[in-house]
């Protein structure tokens, strides 16, 4: 029988369904930090994460019978891949599973940032009635550009285009869609988008992807939306662009360092800040969830 650590919980009915699978002894135990994480995994063939645990190189040395990572998510940067593949040990993801999750949460931070939804809700608890000080502007005819066409990239899409936007795409590699876009290079979206978003994972070429060089290619008043990885925006950049008026407003799920020990540029008044909530839907984390049990599954079994 292969025993399986789930370090971060999953939906309580995927986890019984996990428990259910007679190949498989599944054991919930998460909040761990590193060092409690070293002493547990010896004896398990699979552990399941989620964003809060980090498997490490000193994790994965101390895996003496780990045959498979699975994260229940999207990216794998709380995963050392090297690590891993010295060691033989496969890494699987859900890449699918939360992209409607995240592309609604996306929505719902662009129209917080155009119709001042953080600064009304705020007004409206300390008993103001502050009407006329927040106005805001419409999306329909507006122009998003969107940095990373992958899944999540052409639900977000998709939506933009329902609401009466028109949409500009940039990728390393052009999308295959049939989605009414036009895919361009990264300058021309940076110069025509009165939006833009980031869809992207954190790599060596996408870290401070968009810093002051780019902030300064922008239109004045833009307004940026980040809900992929932290570290893809020079957050001294924003901070900058915001205080000179070149960025309207900012919405960030994530941040280089979470949780955030810096408060500055989330406590600026344009910015609508929330704790890395985009794939937290409950219908989404099913989806995940279903999806690994499936791996699991297919792989140990």
């Amino acid at each position: 029988m292969k025993k399986v650590l789930v370090a971060d919980p999953l939906d309580p009915e995927v986890f019984e369904e996990l428990k259910s699978i007679p190949e498989l002894e599944a054991t919930l135990k998460s909040g761990m930090n590193e060092e409690e994480l070293i002493e547990t995994i010896p004896d398990f063939h699979a552990v399941v994460v989620r964003g809060a645990t980090k498997v490490t190189k000193n994790v994965i040395d101390a895996a003496s019978s780990l045959e498979l990572i699975v994260r229940a998510g999207i990216g794998l940067d709380n995963i050392d891949l090297e690590a891993a593949q010295e060691k033989g040990i496969q890494v699987a993801n859900t890449p699918a599973a939360t992209s409607i999750s995240v592309a609604e949460h996306t929505f719902g931070l662009m129209l917080a940032a155009v119709r001042n939804h953080g600064k009304a809700n705020l007004s409206m608890k300390e008993h103001k009635w502050e009407k006329k000080l927040l106005s805001g502007t419409e999306l329909y005819g507006k122009t998003l550009g969107i940095i990373g066409i992958g899944r999540i990239g052409q639900e977000v899409a998709r939506r933009a285009l329902a609401f009466g936007m028109k949409v500009f795409a940039y990728d390393v590699i052009e999308a295959q869609t049939d989605l009414d876009i036009k895919q361009v290079p990264l300058e021309e979206l940076l110069t025509q988008a009165d939006l833009v978003t980031l869809h992207l994972p954190l790599t060596e070429k996408t870290k401070h992807m968009i810093s002051d060089e780019e902030f300064e290619k922008m239109k004045d008043g833009v307004i940026l939306i980040n809900a992929s990885r932290g570290g893809t925006v020079d957050e001294k950049a924003l901070l900058n662009a915001l205080e000179a008026g070149k960025v309207r407003a900012a919405s960030l799920d994530v941040f280089e360092k979470e949780p955030p020990d810096e408060f500055s540029l989330i406590d600026h008044p344009n910015i609508i800040a929330t704790p890395h909530i985009g794939a937290a839907a409950k219908e989404g984390q099913k989806r995940a969830g279903k999806e690994v049990v499936q791996i699991l599954k297919e792989r140990l079994t």
